[in-house]
């Protein structure tokens, strides 16, 4: 089993930046992926961007070259840098990790101000 747990978020004017993490621990070694889902009022989830434990990346249109996925392997910790931050950025983001079994944080609001 694997636990997570997230940090960062909060209330941030557009244009701004902030940095999810997100730490793992139990076993590790199972996870083959790691990243974040989204979720707005009245959305559907969405895959935000997520970290193979190879480092292959991947986002969603809306997010890229605004957001950037990264991982510090020796703290078993993935982080996400979010720039140029916009209102529909608004949403719960969770932190998820896949292996033997889909593990998920304990989501955190990052809110977007106009």
């Amino acid at each position: 089993q694997v636990q997570l747990v997230e940090s960062g978020g909060g209330l941030v004017q557009a244009g701004g930046s902030l940095r999810l993490s997100c730490a793992a621990s139990g076993n590790v070694f199972s996870i083959n992926s790691m990243g974040w889902y989204r979720q707005a009022p009245g959305n559907q989830r969405e895959l935000v961007a997520d970290i193979t434990s190879y480092g292959s990346t991947r986002y969603a249109d809306s997010v890229k070259g605004r957001f950037t996925i990264f991982r510090d392997n020796a703290k078993n910790t993935v982080y996400l840098q979010m720039n140029s931050l916009k209102p529909e950025d608004t949403a719960v983001y969770s932190c998820y990790a896949r292996g033997y079994l889909w593990s998920w944080g304990q989501g955190t609001q990052v809110t977007v101000s106009s």
